[in-house]
């Protein structure tokens, strides 16, 4: 123990010594733990062990340099052993050292590097698409779950009856991928091809044979989904949305149908909110979104999205279309789910956007009513996703509304709750978006303190909020910026700390030095410029008004003291102080930004 002056005084330091371990010791304590900790969506228990993962583990091999990291796993210990391909070398294979590996497994059918074996399925189903005369139909993720399911790759084509090109290519893309791993082939404008690929992780002496068991697999699941789409059809859209009464939305939150009918208000509230003051035109679009929320989730109902719960919206649309309903009610039927995930599309259609705002503005205040809040890595209802995919949609479509307007509207529609918990999930509401706008602005590399100074004063107006941020985080980057952070930072402060109101009217007959009343002149000649680049949305400018205050500002700090003994002249010193911190509370909290 010593002690250690610093720039802060004096401080007891505490000096430890902790003597190093051989790294074989650190990765035999370390390793059992880390491979039990990889991440599965689901695991299992085998026999009468406790321990859980993916699938039984077969073996164990750890080497560091030549030596063997001995551990147990289980009812394994680690060794120096791996296996090759289960059917096509199944034989115990020693590696001598870790530079054996990769040689050793592709010598026995086995290619252990992920990227490798990517770029042999890619190869591999692309000369096959080429063969048939077309290209396979882009599908990234499922390329990625081909490559991890198979260990050495073997690509074969198979053909199927072009009667079943009469589904929707959604359909019928969705029958081969999700239950079979098979990719569809494409031609050169797009066309679906009545052709698959299936990747095998075995090679056979007869690879035609091995066609034909896919190609009988497949049409099975396409018979079915011809038997389900036909049946649809033969079904309005009116009776689907009638049979939502009897689907369970939440059990506190009633039928999927009593959803619709609170999607359908919300979506009329944000349709007149962003009216852009045409009337014809505005009026049809209205009704358009209109017959969009109220047949947005018919689909849910449907016997191909029953089978292929994906498809839903996709399908809607579909049958939409089938109906002859509006283009523009089609589409909103299909974008109102978007984004589906982290990074994915948004709506593109003005309905789509103005419907799955509604329809994730429902859900959110619903669960929220009833306290299903997320907590840490809980999110069941996938709640934070639906808040970022708001957001994400306002600042796409560049949409200004109230924020807390629209969230006021959907917790009242749920009608149960008396005025105080309203009030409450309302602003609970309100705080969790502000902590999804928050997250994104830090995602785009913002500083957090200028984050933390403008959500604080308001997240109402999104695109907004994100005009502040890049205003702020501009004039931050001004040389003189600290001080006249510093400078505002105090005045702040000391209104805070006096507890006085910013709205009490100032007295030019209490001032007793000059620079008093020059900072009164200043301000008052600063506001009307202030008021009228804020009308504007012009935060830059608005900014550089409030900037050129710093002289007098901190000419009234150097010359009198705020918190006089006099308490009409402190009073009336804070009042003044009160004006300066009026210009920017529609801006940002400046006693968050770090100095």
């Amino acid at each position: 123990i010593r002690i250690v002056e610093t720039k802060k005084g004096k401080y007891l330091f505490l000096v430890k010594i902790e003597p190093g371990l051989l790294s074989k010791t650190v990765l035999k304590s370390i390793l059992p733990g880390a491979v039990l900790s990889i991440p599965f969506p689901k695991t299992m228990r085998w026999g009468d062990l406790s321990i859980e993962f993916a699938r039984p583990i077969q073996w164990v091999m750890a080497l560091l340099g030549n030596s063997v990291v001995s551990f147990s796993l289980g009812d394994l210990k680690s060794g120096r052993y791996t296996y090759g391909h289960r059917f096509m070398h199944p034989k115990k294979i020693k590696i001598k050292e870790p530079g054996e590996y990769n040689k050793s497994l592709q010598d026995a059918n086995v290619i252990p590097r992920l990227a490798k074996r990517k770029e042999f399925v890619v190869r591999e189903i692309s000369d096959i698409a080429r063969d048939l005369g077309g290209k396979v139909s882009r599908d990234q993720e499922l390329v990625d779950i081909v490559t991890n399911l198979v260990e050495y790759p073997f690509a074969v084509a198979g053909r199927f009856d072009t009667k079943f090109l009469e589904l929707p290519k959604e359909v019928l893309i969705t029958a081969m991928r999700e239950h079979q791993k098979y990719f569809a082939v494409v031609d050169s404008n797009d066309n679906l091809m009545p052709c698959f690929i299936a990747v095998n992780n075995t090679s056979a002496n007869n690879m035609a044979l091995v066609a034909k068991g896919h190609e009988r697999v497949l049409r099975a699941r396409l018979e079915d989904a011809m038997f389900f789409y036909k049946s649809d059809l033969k079904v309005s859209l009116e009776n689907m949305v009638e049979q939502l009464k009897e689907v369970m939305f939440q059990a506190e939150l009633g039928s999927v149908y009593e959803k619709i009918t609170r999607v359908q208000q919300l979506a009329k509230f944000l349709s007149e909110a962003l009216d852009n003051g045409s009337e014809d035109n505005g009026s049809d679009e209205k009704n358009h979104i209109l017959r969009a929320a109220f047949l947005c989730k018919a689909d849910l109902v449907s016997k191909v999205v029953v089978e292929f719960t994906k498809l839903q919206g996709i399908m809607g649309r579909v049958y939409a279309e089938k109906a002859r309903e509006h283009k523009e009610v089609a589409l909103a039927i299909e974008e109102h789910y978007r984004p589906t995930y982290s990074g994915g599309p948004l709506p593109e259609t003005i309905g789509g956007a103005i419907l799955s705002m509604a329809d994730k503005i429902d859900s959110i205040c619903g669960c929220f009513g009833l306290g299903l809040i997320p907590t840490g890595t809980s999110d069941p209802y996938a709640l934070r996703r639906q808040g970022i995919g708001i957001v994400q949609i306002i600042l796409d479509q560049n949409f200004s509304f109230s924020l807390r307007e629209l969230i006021n509207r959907s917790v009242k529609l749920f009608g149960k709750e008396e005025d105080g918990k309203v009030r409450k999930t309302s602003d609970q509401v309100y705080t969790f978006l502000q902590n999804r706008i928050s997250h994104l602005l830090a995602e785009e590399g913002f500083s957090k303190d200028i984050i933390a100074s403008v959500t604080t004063v308001s997240v109402d107006n999104v695109p907004d909020v994100w005009q502040r941020v890049r205003a702020l985080e501009k004039l931050k980057g001004q040389p003189d910026f600290e001080p006249l952070a510093i400078a505002f930072k105090r005045a702040v402060n000391i209104i805070k700390k006096a507890g006085h109101s910013k709205d009490v009217a100032v007295d030019e007959s209490l001032f007793e030095d000059v620079c008093e009343s020059d900072l009164l002149l200043a301000c008052s000649n600063v506001k009307s410029k202030v008021a009228e680049n804020l009308s504007k949305g012009d935060f830059d400018q608005a900014l550089l008004d409030i900037a050129s205050l710093r002289c007098p500002v901190d000419e009234f700090f150097d010359g009198v003291l705020v918190m006089a003994e006099d308490e009409k002249v402190r009073n009336n010193r804070l009042a003044l102080l009160g004006k300066i911190s009026g210009l920017f509370e529609n801006i940002a909290d400046f006693s968050k930004i770090g100095t």
